[in-house]
């Protein structure tokens, strides 16, 4: 069970300051425990301390910066049942998915432990024309300062870990605000960095209200703000950040393409499809939101999608066959059932799930839905997918395109001129060929284009946005 409370970890410590923020079982609705809130008086220290330990940091070598990595990895380990259950009670996310996130949990370190210790620099020709005879360029990276972290509520172990982890790697002191919603893995991990000899105030973590956490995100003192959650905030927040660096990865709505000769493959097509729909209650920014199938395998696909949803086992999150628990709130429940219904209305058709109860959304497939609906243009968050049919692979392509978002896209397909057409053509961040846009590997560059953000996270990826390239030019003689 999770402890009673929890302190905030400003400077290296832990500070028992309030118990302020009530973080509620998912499913029961009940407390589940208090945390500590952090205030702006909190927030202002905390960046403080991050700019005076930024000395210590660049002096810190890469080898400890490698040894706190390990360290993590094996306490990671050491706590994986306590960290599964808590991120099962906090998030509402189903015990066996709360595994594979601590799983991933554990990944991240590890890939950041190896970058920790290459992260090199290059020599430079400068001799291009007679002017620079004798002169030699060398480039090293360096820390960039302090970074601020803003962490989202649906992956809160793996996805703040992308902030984290990569940035004990380079050499950069942070000040993390997780989700107030899903505060306590990223809580867990500060009591765990807590136990090695980072300099003091490599990191604080401190959960806050959003309408009190502005510091976060305008104060100069940070030279990089990492920001993953919805699009409306994330684009915002970009726009009050001023000179610092932002990165940003924020919401889709992504697409399937199910091509002509998938007819022979349709299990396993129909399977990660469910999977990519409805794991974690489709609250993932890469769900598969859309599903286009070619018309030669669409009946067929159809059938046995709706079988397939409907045989999905929705419940309590610790039970061990749960595959659909809870979302995140009722009140998320209510708008994307509001969204559901006004695509009914407009001559889409309910073809499995569709019940809502409280928090509880059925895994729910529609088809018929209109591309000018909030449920099709938006990003729904929830276990609700759209299939249609498609008779032409560059249409679909086209009609993959038609949407503001551009994180992630599967393309189910044995023809290889097909998924180099559509790794050319899909405005996206990455194309999963012969899986589901869902699919994840935490050292892979990972990020979108238009509304799905800016810059990319996978550890060797977010380690160069940490850091900044410092040239020294060297003249042989003179």
């Amino acid at each position: 069970m999770l402890q009673k409370t929890y302190p905030y970890y400003l400077a290296n410590e832990p500070v028992a300051a309030n118990t302020d923020l009530e973080v509620t079982d998912k499913f029961s609705g009940e407390v589940a425990t208090r945390v500590a809130m952090a205030d702006a008086a909190a927030i202002d220290k905390a960046i403080g301390h991050a700019v005076d330990a930024m000395p210590a940091m660049r002096a810190y070598p890469p080898f400890k910066r490698q040894a706190v990595l390990e360290h993590c990895v094996k306490r990671f380990r050491e706590r994986y049942d306590e960290l599964a259950l808590a991120l099962c009670i906090e998030a509402g996310k189903p015990i066996n998915d709360s595994k594979g996130e601590v799983t991933r949990l554990i990944d991240t370190f590890k890939v950041a432990a190896e970058e920790s210790v290459r992260i090199d620099g290059e020599i430079i020709n400068l001799q291009i024309s007679p002017r620079a005879n004798g002169y030699h360029g060398y480039v090293k990276r360096v820390p960039i300062g302090p970074c601020s972290f803003i962490s989202p509520f649906n992956f809160p172990l793996n996805l703040t870990a992308h902030k984290v982890a990569p940035a004990i790697a380079a050499g950069v002191p942070f000040v993390l605000k997780p989700a107030s919603r899903t505060p306590v893995g990223a809580l867990i991990m500060g009591e765990i960095l807590a136990e090695t000899d980072l300099p003091k105030g490599a990191f604080s973590i401190l959960p806050a209200h959003r309408d009190g956490a502005d510091l976060f995100t305008t104060d100069e003192r940070f030279k990089l703000l990492s920001f993953t959650g919805s699009p409306a905030v994330g684009w915002e927040l970009k726009r009050k950040a001023g000179k610092k660096k932002v990165i940003l990865e924020l919401g889709g709505n992504a697409a399937a393409i199910v091509d002509a000769d998938q007819g022979g493959k349709l299990d396993y097509v129909v399977d990660r499809l469910a999977f990519g729909a409805f794991y974690q209650s489709g609250q993932s920014c890469i769900g598969v939101q859309r599903i286009l199938a070619h018309t030669s395998v669409y009946d067929a696909l159809r059938e046995k999608l709706i079988a397939k949803t409907k045989s999905l086992v929705m419940g309590d999150p610790k039970n061990e066959k749960t595959f659909v628990g809870p979302m995140i709130s009722e009140s998320e429940a209510k708008r994307l059932a509001g969204w559901m219904e006004g695509a009914v209305q407009a001559g889409a058709q309910i073809v499995a799930g569709g019940k809502v109860d409280g928090a509880m959304f059925e895994a729910t497939l529609l088809e018929g839905v209109k591309r000018d609906t909030d449920l099709y243009r938006k990003e729904a968050f929830g276990p609700v997918a759209i299939l249609e049919r498609f008779d032409d692979f560059e249409a679909a392509l086209a009609q993959v395109n038609d949407s503001d978002f551009g994180l992630q896209a599967g393309v189910f397909t044995d023809s290889l001129a097909h998924a180099h057409r559509a790794w050319d053509a899909l405005e996206v961040g990455g194309v999963v060929i012969n899986d589901v846009p869902s699919f994840r590997v935490d050292n892979m560059p990972y990020g979108g284009v238009k509304d799905s953000g800016l810059g990319r996270e996978g550890v060797r990826y977010a380690i160069e946005d940490m850091t900044e390239m410092r040239l020294m030019v060297m003249r042989e003689t003179w």
